[in-house]
């Protein structure tokens, strides 16, 4: 289940740019089949930086989660027609990219969110005495 939907984008780009961004066909109307790439781009960002700490995909999309995939979408959208994003655009890529980072690196939590699983169980080592120390060596050799 994508993390963000059309209405979503539709909400962040006004519709004759969404338009130029995914009409490459000159059909009139905006290319779902550009927008859904888009947001299974920018989900599977979501889930490789998330994917350390929670179980992904998220089974229940947290709020902020669903702010990021349609941000990351925008921006995808813009970078597919453009060799210049319009700074806000840009300037809202880096902080997602810093939000993501502080999330994968447990400085931001998202309650709700299930934890991951991983497979690490705890190892403890143990050994027998040592046979040669400093005390059963002297004088021997």
């Amino acid at each position: 289940m994508p993390y963000s939907q059309l209405a979503d984008i539709q909400e962040r780009i006004p519709e004759d740019i969404l338009l130029q961004l995914t009409d490459d066909a000159d059909t009139g109307s905006v290319d779902e089949a550009k927008v859904t790439a888009a947001i299974t781009r920018g989900d599977s960002e979501i889930d490789a930086w998330c994917g350390g700490r929670y179980s992904v995909p998220f089974a229940t999309v947290p709020p902020i989660i669903a702010e990021l995939s349609a941000d990351l979408a925008t921006y995808y959208l813009y970078s597919r027609r453009q060799e210049i994003i319009p700074e806000s655009r840009s300037d809202r890529y880096k902080a997602n990219q810093a939000l993501l980072k502080a999330i994968s690196a447990g400085q931001v939590q998202l309650p709700g969110a299930a934890s991951a699983k991983t497979g690490a169980t705890r190892i403890e080592v143990t050994s027998n005495d040592r046979l040669f120390n400093r005390g059963s060596l002297k004088g021997g050799f």
